[in-house]
């Protein structure tokens, strides 16, 4: 993969990612009915829109999309859901976000997550940037990049042409 312009992901690749992560979740789900993408609000819940899209294509899994807001200045506030508590209790969930840079985001999801007994739990990234600041791993991943923490990677998901960029 050849860097241009700062781009890290093209919209064919950002394309490619997402099948291959789909099919990754299929195969860690695949005597499940449902799986439940619960993504990151903003892009997060972008990116599991577009998953359950993939999914849905290659498997007979029914995908259940949930909406995680997470106040991203503020992690230790509530974070809320767009489905209920009931809607996912034992089932198989993976919680998705666009980028993995501090973990912060990602480990409070996680956090919320613990309260519920769930099948199984799985995390997916489109992009690890590799600047834990807490113990968290994104078992699915588009692409992991070391980047310096002044860096920032900007995922665009929506329009007709997907990109992620290095800033």
């Amino acid at each position: 993969m050849t860097v241009k312009n700062n781009v890290i992901l093209n919209h064919t690749e950002i394309n490619h990612k997402i099948r291959r992560i789909a099919f990754q979740i299929y195969e860690n789900n695949v005597d499940e009915t449902e799986v439940i993408l619960a993504g990151i609000d903003k892009n997060g819940y972008v990116f599991a829109k577009k998953l359950k899209t993939a999914l849905q294509k290659i498997s007979e899994i029914n995908p259940i999309l949930c909406k995680v807001s997470i106040d991203k200045k503020n992690p230790q506030s509530e974070v809320k859901t767009s489905i209920s508590v009931e809607d996912y209790k034992n089932k198989s969930l993976v919680l998705v976000d666009d980028v993995l840079n501090s973990g912060t985001t990602l480990i409070y999801g996680v956090k919320h997550f613990l309260n519920v007994p769930l099948k199984q739990f799985k995390t997916a990234v489109l992009v690890n940037r590799n600047h834990k600041k807490y113990p968290v791993k994104a078992d699915f991943k588009g692409i992991s990049l070391s980047t310096s923490l002044h860096e920032h990677v900007n995922v665009v998901l929506e329009g007709k042409v997907f990109e992620a960029v290095l800033e």
